[in-house]
């Protein structure tokens, strides 16, 4: 299984940058918008830009992580259970610009699933979608994200992993073809 490197630490640093400054071009100084991480690795994609959003705006930007679990289309055909996860939006959603952060967008499944839940928690005034890679191929919904951090052309076998460096270690995202018991 060899492991081909999409984004090393520079360019996933630029990216992230990038990223930032489009959201800052588009939203101004966050006054009338939040960052929501869908669990389970949107989240880090989330704390990743509040830092660097705060860092170049100097003040707070107002995040939170939500959780999916029971929104998921395929949740009780899986055989092995999910295990939901905490969601945190202790703010105001109603009327607010909300961008949906997750870290690979690829069927459009858990976006449908985070737009879902999303509105459980009251009606944006927009929705804007943000993914650190866009799998352009194989979408199951009509999808599409409004910020895009790298766009990758892979087969549906091949996997993308978005690895961070206060999980695995490095920031960088690589490309594979996973062994057949995975």
């Amino acid at each position: 299984m060899e492991k081909q490197v999409i984004l090393n630490k520079r360019r996933f640093e630029l990216t992230i940058n990038r990223l930032c400054y489009q959201l800052i071009e588009s939203h101004n100084d966050f006054s009338n918008t939040v960052l929501i991480g869908l669990q389970p690795r949107g989240v880090n994609v989330v704390a990743r830009l509040k830092s660097q959003l705060e860092k170049i705006l100097g003040k707070e930007v107002v995040c939170g992580n939500l959780d999916i679990t029971f929104y998921r289309d395929d949740f009780r055909r899986r055989e092995k259970p999910l295990i939901p996860s905490a969601t945190n939006i202790d703010f105001v959603i109603e009327n607010k610009n909300v961008v949906l952060v997750d870290d690979v967008l690829f069927t459009g499944r858990t976006i449908r699933a985070g737009l879902d839940a999303l509105l459980a928690f009251g009606r944006p005034n927009k929705v804007e979608l943000l993914t650190l890679i866009d799998r352009r191929f194989n979408r199951d919904l009509p999808i599409q994200a409004d910020y895009i951090g790298e766009s990758v052309d892979s087969l549906s076998s091949e996997k993308v992993s978005v690895e961070w460096k206060e999980i695995e270690g490095e920031d960088k995202v690589v490309l594979y073809t996973p062994e057949s018991n995975e």
